[in-house]
């Protein structure tokens, strides 16, 4: 029993509503459309990096009902090692209520749910299984500690760390320094850097600062504007700037997290850093053209037939 991607991270059931445009505060207004959606981030990006090829383990929590029941089956239907999913008695499978304008655009309320549920000792239990991985990946939707137990674990069996801070908060400089890719957007890294973002400037700029927290590699995704890359190489700072896919938008619902399970299995095959950002930009691409999360989230064909009609 061995991965080459662990993801540590939570499960969700998303409902989702579609309207016209997102209400107003205090404002109701009608729909034309709600379905439930297997979704939240770990699961997501659990989800992404194996519809690309890769053998994927999710250490996770879910509640003993329907959702997470419907979560599990799914999982295992993509081919994720579930031994390390714990049914939690008397506890809610995580759930996000999702609001989708015409446009494409979302606002979400995250319920943690079991997620919240998630301990270091269940990372204690599943050592090995990240002690053999290539890389771990981590988010904050499961207690910081839990994730400061993960990332610690992997470091010091020296498996690389993917890590993205969202939803963001505070975090100390020591965990950051354990990061190999730091992956987060525009609102993420505003917040951890103090900078607020408007174009590619000013994103190196945050990406910059980030780096001198301590993460080895900073990726910002910037939606319609691409993706900024920042690392050290000989203590100077190298940037890049990848332009985006051009597609027509239908739902960004998990495009953040489609790119980072697709760029963590790209890593893993051996692209390099930028080979893996433009193939991962691809899937995220693919992702936003339809509805959902993880019902959006493309396979390894869908993305290799995006890239070959648009050499």
């Amino acid at each position: 029993m061995s991965a080459n991607i662990v993801v540590v991270g939570s499960i969700n059931m998303d409902l989702v509503f579609r309207a016209p445009r997102l209400p107003d505060l205090g404002e109701t207004i009608v729909g034309h459309q709600f379905v439930h959606i297997a979704g939240g981030k770990g699961a997501n990006q659990a989800v992404a990096a194996a519809r690309q090829g890769e053998a994927i383990a999710l250490i996770a929590c879910i509640g003993n009902d329907s959702y997470g029941q419907q979560s599990l089956n799914n999982l295992r239907a993509d081919g994720i090692l579930t031994h390390f999913i714990t049914t939690i008695n008397h506890v809610m499978t995580g759930v996000a209520g999702i609001f989708v304008d015409d446009l494409g655009n979302n606002s979400i309320v995250v319920m943690p749910g079991a997620n919240a549920q998630l301990t270091p000792e269940h990372i204690n239990i599943a050592k090995h299984i990240i002690s053999n991985a290539n890389l771990l990946i981590c988010q904050c939707e499961v207690p910081l500690a839990t994730v400061t137990a993960a990332i610690q674990h992997a470091v010091d069996r020296g498996v690389k760390v993917l890590f993205n801070p969202a939803p963001a908060g505070p975090l100390p400089d020591e965990l950051l320094a354990k990061v190999t890719y730091l992956v987060l957007n525009e609102i993420e890294a505003t917040q951890l850097s103090g900078i607020r973002i408007t174009d590619v400037a000013s994103a190196q700029a945050a990406a910059s600062r980030l780096l001198a927290r301590g993460a080895a590699c900073v990726l910002l995704t910037l939606g319609e504007q691409g993706v900024c890359v920042a690392r050290k190489i000989r203590q100077k700072i190298q940037y890049n700037h990848l332009p985006a896919v051009k597609v027509n938008v239908i739902d960004t619902t998990a495009a953040g997290d489609t790119f980072i399970g697709a760029f963590a299995a790209a890593i893993v095959r051996g692209l390099s850093i930028l080979d893996a950002v433009n193939e991962a930009q691809y899937s995220a691409a693919l992702t936003v053209t339809k509805l959902g999360a993880q019902s959006s989230i493309p396979h390894r064909e869908e993305v290799v037939r995006l890239m070959s009609g648009a050499e």
